[in-house]
């Protein structure tokens, strides 16, 4: 049986995905933006997430520069061709990938090398499973690597920091959630979504909790205790006081799904599967016949209007306050030493993209180019070449915290004045911020559209060889705001909501269910 349409089919679904959010989603975003003070830093952060949305949509190009791990899961009938299928979802792939509708995300684990297609041995992810129906149902799911590092599975029982013991019963479940999500704090781009596995063994429960995302925001969980169980998990994670992007506020989580399998007498593993809001899944069912879609399994992201700020309240906590001051690059210790945490950045001037690749190179050899005053963006951009040279498609942030190793020493090296990333960064990036003269700037992860338009030009790239996300782009930049959440006085804004959100989850500490 040969489906002449499937591979346009698989390509529309991966456009559909990649760029546009769909609704239920959408309407969760909404339901956050009311519920946050829009004078707050956590509201300003869901009015350019809103923004950005509507960007992508509008200009067809990814939500967010990390595309993530494509993972198919597809229902078919019996006799249809599953080696044909995956040759046109690969080739389908391909063309996304070239297109720039995909960023190149298939790195060799062991060399580092970037496949350029993002196909490689174990990437794609497809999950087949035959069924009665006569026709395919076929879903994928983008989920990149900033929400994927916040994955998390405890082995009941346990001993859990804040909640005390975790036994295996439905309030040890309970406790394994809400730190899941306090875990996580700012480094998986919340506000969230969380999909829960309970049993199975140590890979089947996290698939379990990765199928749970796949499950419609607003629908209602068969299992009576289970569905109780999500609804109590919505009512109080937002309690904690993370908030988006772990600025602090009253939105932290979007949705929770929860399901269960059956497990061995000795293994009792609850499987937590983060991802961001840019909650990119979307699916389909598709003529087995001709391979062309009957019809889009998600309400299509195009039928559900976003708000564009958060709500009016006009009592804020003091952030409203934060003062925006501009800087142009190379920027001097003196102009950084008058920044305080809260305040608004803006960055004119050229700015140098870095991620783990190059920070790893430049602890032992020079940079092609003068760092002294400079500013390093943690960001693996999504890029297309013509006959006019390199365009940027998609630009947010990656997660800070895995540089920490390198960081505060090429601050040091290089005469860095400045980092801007997400999530924030630990200690030893802090203490060098403080010796040195240096900030750590936090952008709105998944705001790739949002800062991408802030690019002007792209001035050149070193370190091809490393693959496009980890290449060294410099960026010629106008109106790029970043918030100041680590300055050179030793003030962290994420240590302060990190042990205010630890407090706040010991009240949960005794029995519920």
């Amino acid at each position: 049986m040969i489906m002449h349409q499937f591979e346009e089919s698989v390509y529309q679904l991966i456009v559909e995905a990649s760029t546009k959010l769909p609704g239920d989603v959408r309407r969760a975003v909404n339901r956050g933006m009311a519920e946050e003070n829009r004078a707050t830093r956590a509201g300003l952060a869901l009015a350019t997430i809103s923004r950005n949305i509507g960007m992508a949509e509008e200009q067809i190009s990814p939500i967010c520069q990390d595309t993530g791990m494509l993972t198919f899961i597809v229902h078919t009938p019996i006799m249809v061709n599953q080696i044909e299928m995956k040759r046109s979802i690969r080739a389908a792939i391909q063309r996304a990938t070239k297109e720039g509708k995909l960023r190149p995300n298939s790195v060799d684990s062991l060399t580092g090398e970037n496949s350029g297609d993002n196909l490689g041995p174990g990437t794609p992810v497809i999950h087949f499973e035959q069924w009665e129906n006569d026709y395919i149902d076929l879903r994928l799911i983008l989920k990149g690597g900033g929400c994927e590092n916040k994955n998390i599975q405890y082995s009941l029982p346990a001993e859990l920091e804040h909640l005390g013991r975790a036994g295996r019963d439905l309030d040890g479940i309970r406790k394994c959630i809400l730190h899941a999500v306090y875990q996580a704090q700012g480094q998986g781009c919340s506000a969230g979504f969380i999909g829960v596995g309970i049993g199975g063994d140590r890979t089947t429960g996290y698939e379990l909790a990765k199928q749970q995302l796949f499950r419609a925001v607003d629908d209602v969980n068969p299992i009576a205790e289970l569905d109780q169980l999500e609804q109590y998990i919505m009512q109080n994670a937002n309690k904690l006081g993370i908030g988006t992007m772990g600025f602090g506020g009253e939105v932290t989580l979007l949705g929770c799904k929860i399901g269960t399998a059956n497990r061995l007498p000795a293994s009792f593993f609850v499987s937590v599967a983060y991802n961001c809001w840019a909650f990119r899944r979307q699916g389909v069912e598709i003529d087995a016949v001709t391979g062309e879609i009957n019809t889009w399994i998600y309400e299509k992201g195009s039928e559900v209007s976003m708000d564009q700020q958060a709500n009016d309240e006009s009592e804020t906590d003091g952030e409203s306050a934060s003062r925006e001051i501009v800087l142009q690059t190379p920027i001097s210790e003196e102009q950084i030493r008058a920044l305080r945490v809260g305040d608004v950045v803006v960055i004119k001037g050229e700015m140098h993209t870095g991620r783990d690749a190059l920070h790893k190179y430049l602890m032992d050899h020079d940079s092609p180019v003068d760092l002294n005053g400079a500013v390093i963006y943690h960001c693996g951009p999504v890029m297309l070449k013509d006959e006019e040279g390199w365009h940027v498609k998609a630009a947010g942030p990656t997660t800070s915290i895995r540089e920490e190793p390198y960081q505060g020493d090429i601050i040091k090296k290089f005469g860095i004045r400045a980092v801007i990333g997400k999530g924030g960064m630990g200690p030893k990036t802090l203490a060098a911020l403080n010796e040195h003269g240096g900030v750590y700037l936090n952008a709105i992860g998944g705001a790739a559209q949002y800062y991408a338009e802030c690019i002007k030009h792209v001035n050149g790239v070193d370190f091809m060889e490393f693959g496009i996300p980890e290449a060294m782009w410099h960026l010629n930049v106008d109106g790029f705001a970043a918030i100041v959440t680590m300055d050179s006085h030793g003030d962290s804004l994420h240590e302060g909501v990190e042990k205010n959100s630890a407090e706040k989850l010991a009240s949960f500490k005794e029995k519920v269910f």
